[in-house]
């Protein structure tokens, strides 16, 4: 039975984050507003204003609810962690403010996972107290993230692991505590078993970041580019840096991307939200040839267009993790990538026509669209193109049919139209019958 009420408890828990976020997180966005600021540990401005709001979210029970009570996290589920990222939307800082920042909250699982029991007191449990960042090192310059075209090595030499070769967009590697690197280990294996997991120290020597590159609305004259370009110069760890087994690399990958997708697509319905607030305001304050933006029918479809397109993917959003939590693990796997597929093109789309309903301010730094909007391009590339995404929903959806039988399609009207004959003959050949009906 389908039941959409939430929790009282939990309903209650909700409200606290959205007042919470709307009234003391959101000012972080503006004070410090650059892709690197709630990553540097070493801005200690940003921190102390940043820690007691994290012993706020602590006392409330909402500190890293992706994590499950074996890592005393509170064990929400995907749906409630959905609508709680829907809140966290509204703010870039506030995963960081709540213990869910990407590519955090996906290196935890990992090394909760596969780590060592020193891994975990070294690594793990800084990540999850918020002390620290890791980076995610996987993407090539010259495969994005393809795995089977990656050339980045390791091998072993004696105790060690040596690692080798280039790394692209390996996101907040100048804030990072430790890296995790994925390399071919066994180049002549089948494509899913070529590669490893390794963790990195960050002080380790061999890494260079080559630079740090800057994304749309990031400066590189200033500097604000967070996503390094990496050269790995054999950079030895040593054998139990590994993370997984030897070949299980891409199946480590694979473990912490499906709820991360959830996370984003949720937090896009809440910008997406915000945008849409802005949008019906401006609609009701501005006049224009006489008459309020809200009475011109081109702004009323804008509105009507967006909402409809946002409800329509908070529910697929919310169903996706009805079946992660619900499920077998991997039966979400379309639904995940459906999400995928529309995260962009819904932020795209909305905020598009908020940027419009706004005119020149809209597009300018002084209303928070124009940044937002630089972001789709980014979302429809982050954990695999939108393309790779639609090719894996229509292969999914496609083993569920079989060819027609025969020259013409199953829908073929003339066969199904005599089948329909045979089946009701007795009714239709009845002359009787036929008489009553035409009296």
């Amino acid at each position: 039975m389908l039941d959409f009420t939430i929790e009282p408890d939990f309903q209650a828990k909700l409200d606290w984050a959205a007042a919470f976020v709307r009234t003391e997180v959101e000012p972080l966005d503006l004070l410090f507003p650059h892709g690197g600021d709630p990553y540097d540990t070493r801005n200690e401005k940003a921190r102390a204003i940043l820690r007691p709001l994290q012993d706020q979210v602590r006392e409330q029970g909402l500190w890293a609810c992706h994590l499950g009570p074996e890592l005393d996290g509170p064990g929400y589920g995907q749906v409630k962690l959905a609508l709680l990222n829907e809140i966290l939307g509204r703010s870039y800082w506030a995963p960081t403010v709540f213990g869910t920042a990407a590519p955090d909250t996906g290196n935890a699982e990992i090394l909760a996972m596969f780590g060592t029991a020193e891994q975990k007191a070294r690594y793990l449990q800084p990540l999850l107290d918020g002390e620290i960042v890791s980076t995610f090192s996987m993407t090539e310059p010259q495969a994005g993230a393809d795995p089977k075209e990656f050339v980045c090595r390791a091998w072993r030499d004696g105790d060690e692991w040596v690692i080798d070769g280039e790394k692209w967009f390996s996101s907040n590697a100048r804030y990072a505590a430790f890296l995790i690197v994925m390399a071919v280990t066994d180049p002549d294996a089948p494509p899913h078993k070529r590669m490893s997991m390794f963790i990195v120290p960050s002080e380790t020597p061999g890494i260079e970041i080559k630079r740090n590159v800057g994304t749309m609305d990031e400066r590189e004259n200033l500097d604000e580019g967070i996503h390094a370009y990496i050269r790995y110069h054999q950079v030895r760890v040593p054998l139990d840096a590994m993370l997984g087994g030897p070949g299980e690399g891409f199946k480590v990958a694979q473990a912490r991307l499906g709820g991360g997708r959830v996370h984003h697509a949720m937090r896009t319905v809440g910008k997406c939200t915000r945008a849409f607030d802005m949008m019906c305001e401006r609609a009701l304050s501005r006049r224009t040839q006489g008459t309020l933006l809200a009475d011109k029918q081109a702004v009323q479809q804008f509105i009507a267009d967006s909402w409809v397109e946002l409800q329509q993917f908070r529910l697929l959003v919310l169903h996706t993790a009805w079946i992660i939590d619900t499920q077998p693990h991997g039966a979400a796997r379309t639904q995940i990538a459906m999400c995928k597929v529309q995260t962009a093109k819904v932020l795209h789309d909305i905020i598009q026509r908020a940027v419009h309903v706004h005119g020149s301010l809209g597009t300018t730094g002084e209303l928070p669209l124009a940044k937002w909007w630089m972001a789709a391009p980014n979302l429809a590339l982050a954990d695999g193109p939108t393309e790779v995404h639609r090719t894996t929903i229509a292969k999914q959806l496609l083993k569920n049919y079989r060819p027609a039988e025969g020259l013409f399609p199953s829908e073929h009207i003339p066969p199904k139209l005599e089948a329909a004959r045979k089946r009701y003959a007795h009714i239709i050949n009845d002359d009787a019958l036929s008489g009553r009906v035409d009296a």
